[in-house]
């Protein structure tokens, strides 16, 4: 860069600022860059949602269809279970031994499931660590 002494200063030279390294050039060109730096994490984070999402949908859908066809050879299984037991105890107590159980299962089957829909899983986590990352960049530049 060419230096130009400034004759009202009896300073060190300083540089030539050309047009497009002036104050309102480098601000402008911020001010463009963190658009569309916003921009391309405003679709970072729209795609992880909808990645998010769409996985939301494939582990309702797989719950679903699971627990219909469970539910169906279930009942064949319950009462096959409640006629062998009565042959062991009297035919209530067969059928209040393998209620109770049945019970247990589903209730240990419905918390496993609810893990899936968490909502920490469905945190844009990516997104976030790229903010955070751009944030400290800006702040950097910027001081």
């Amino acid at each position: 860069m060419a230096q130009q002494f400034n004759p009202s200063t009896s300073a060190s030279p300083r540089p030539i600022e050309p047009q497009s390294d002036s104050t309102s050039g480098l601000l402008s060109r911020l001010v463009d860059e963190i658009s569309t730096l916003l921009r391309k994490e405003l679709a970072l984070a729209k795609a992880e949602l909808s990645e998010s999402i769409n996985q939301a949908k494939l582990g309702a859908i797989s719950l679903a269809a699971g627990g219909a066809v469970l539910f169906a050879s279930l009942l064949v299984l319950l009462a096959a279970a409640t006629l062998a037991l009565a042959h062991v105890v009297s035919d209530w107590l067969a059928a209040l031994i393998i209620g109770v159980i049945t019970a247990v299962v589903g209730f240990v089957m419905l918390q496993s499931g609810k893990k899936t829909f968490e909502a920490s899983r469905l945190k844009p986590e990516r997104t976030q660590d790229a903010l955070r990352r751009d944030k400290d960049m800006v702040e950097r530049r910027i001081s």
